[in-house]
């Protein structure tokens, strides 16, 4: 389903890579344009424009030497035939609130520095990673990324909350530095105890099969707030969800699919298929669009539906 937005941040990261092919001189206008029209201080732009170009250059190396032994790339969502250039794990999201995007070596997130949880979290699931084998890092920390106010482990002690990974640490064994950026507080919510063990941990276990059955998944996953003044814990006043997203784009054999699911942040043991919404009931709740570089018939078409688990 097409929102209303500000520009259209697929396009501007397409033309980006164009320009960083075609003139490597034009970089920082391209930064610049992604300062002005998304909000990024210079230097988190030059940055991703920076990060783009060696995934690019890396790529390159990669098929000219015949793939030689190395840490793995970022994994990338594959493209289905006419889709438009874009990334399909980044949402389209104009909130009132703001938010800072910081991209990281496996996932991207939009950070809320009030709330201090992200807005969204997005990343890129293949067979390959899913087969990583990077041990779990089990240290969280504060996002060295984020500015102004963040949130610290110890905002969750004793609060009666798990520190819930919204981009999993399981999806994340490929590579040992998107293991430890994993557990950056960013990529954290105060989550039910009950569901981060359990329907949660379900779904993310399922991403992982699905991602060894059809190769590449684009997710995206969050929080859900339905007030201005949620509860809050710990000394830096960390907001408790409401609920939580997540939405899967499944490249199978006949096309692509998407699921999407709503979780109550409660305890609870019930079958998957009690959560899963279309991914147009979920833009509603949320005021996102996603999957926006499919083609629109495309978009259109598999968000509406429910696929069957």
């Amino acid at each position: 389903m097409r929102l209303l937005h500000k520009g259209n941040v697929m396009a501007l990261f397409s033309w980006a890579i164009l320009f960083l092919f075609s003139c490597k001189s034009e970089a920082p206008k391209v930064a610049d344009i992604l300062a002005e029209e998304y909000g990024l201080e210079q230097r988190e732009a030059e940055a991703l424009v920076a990060e783009t170009e060696a995934w690019m250059k890396a790529e390159a190396a990669r098929a000219s030497d015949g793939a030689t032994a190395q840490e793995p790339s970022r994994p990338q969502a594959q493209k289905t035939s006419g889709q438009p250039s874009g990334r399909l794990e980044i949402p389209l999201y104009q909130s009132s609130r703001g938010g800072q995007v910081i991209a990281h070596t496996g996932f991207t997130l939009s950070y809320d520095a009030d709330f201090k949880t992200p807005q969204w979290v997005g990343w890129v699931l293949t067979a390959e990673s899913a087969r990583g084998t990077c041990p779990r890092y089990d240290k969280f920390q504060p996002d060295p990324a984020v500015r102004g106010a963040k949130a610290y482990t110890k905002d969750y002690t004793r609060s009666g909350y798990d520190r819930g990974h919204i981009a999993p640490a399981g999806d994340m064994k490929w590579n040992a530095q998107a293991m430890r950026e994993s557990f950056y507080m960013s990529n954290i919510c105060p989550q039910n105890q009950n569901l981060n063990r359990g329907d949660w941990k379900d779904l993310e276990e399922l991403e992982r099969e699905w991602a060894l059955q059809w190769g590449t998944l684009a997710i995206v996953a969050g929080p859900i707030y339905g007030s201005a003044n949620p509860p809050r814990i710990g000394n830096n006043r960390v907001a408790v969800p409401d609920g939580f997203f997540k939405v899967i784009l499944v490249q199978e054999r006949r096309g692509p699919k998407a699921y999407a699911f709503v979780f109550r942040n409660e305890a609870g043991s019930r079958p998957l298929r009690s959560y899963q919404r279309t991914v147009d009931e979920v833009e509603a709740l949320l005021g996102m669009d996603f999957f926006a570089a499919l083609p629109d018939d495309v978009e259109n078409r598999i968000e509406a539906e429910k696929p069957a688990l």
